[in-house]
Formats: structure tokens, sequence, C-alpha cells
């Protein structure tokens, strides 16, 4: 439910008309949403991704698209169902603070 609300958001050029792909493959991984022009990478964690176990594997996994050059910023599907401004902002923030081509008219 919480990938299917920020899907709504990302789809279709929805935030600025950057273009995002859905479980997009990025090197070996498969990640949540992946806007390639910012080499940004999103992911919407459940609470499962709060067990040690499972932390340190996403620990590593990022460690891993990180090292190919993405930039993956997660969030929590708390903050994708109740506060998903929080999930625009940072993707525009991350838009300014690199140096990405312009953004699409729209």
């Amino acid at each position: 439910m919480a990938e299917q609300r920020v899907w709504s958001l990302l789809r279709a050029g929805g935030i600025d008309g950057l273009k995002f792909r859905r479980q997009h493959p990025v090197g070996p991984y498969v990640v949540d949403f992946a806007c390639d022009p910012l080499r940004l990478v999103i992911e919407i964690d459940g609470g499962v991704h709060g067990r040690d176990d499972v932390a340190l594997e996403d620990h590593y996994r990022q460690s891993g698209i990180e090292a190919l050059g993405w930039t993956v910023l997660r969030f929590s599907n708390t903050v994708a169902l109740e506060a998903p401004k929080r999930i625009t902002d940072a993707i525009r923030d991350h838009f300014r603070r690199t140096k990405a081509p312009s953004l699409p008219a729209g």
C-alpha cells in the first residue's frame, strides 16, 4: 500500500516531470523506484526493515547501489502514507544538490 502511494506521486512525471521507474534494476539489485537522470533510488521500508538482520542486509545492499554511483533515499511506510510531501521535498532537494540535467518543462 505504501509503495502504491509513492508510485502515485512519481508516475508519469508527477514530480516536476522527472521520470521514475518502478521495480527497476540497478546493477544486480532491483530497487523500489529509480530516476536514471538523477541516479536516484527511492526505497520504501516496511516494519520488517527494523529487524537487525534485515537492517544489516539493507546496509550492504545500499552500499552496493551507492558504489555504482547512485544515491539512495529510504523512507518508512509511515512516511509514505502519512507525510508523502517529505518524499517529494527530498527528491527536489536532491535535484538541487546535484548537477543533474535541467528539469523538463511542465
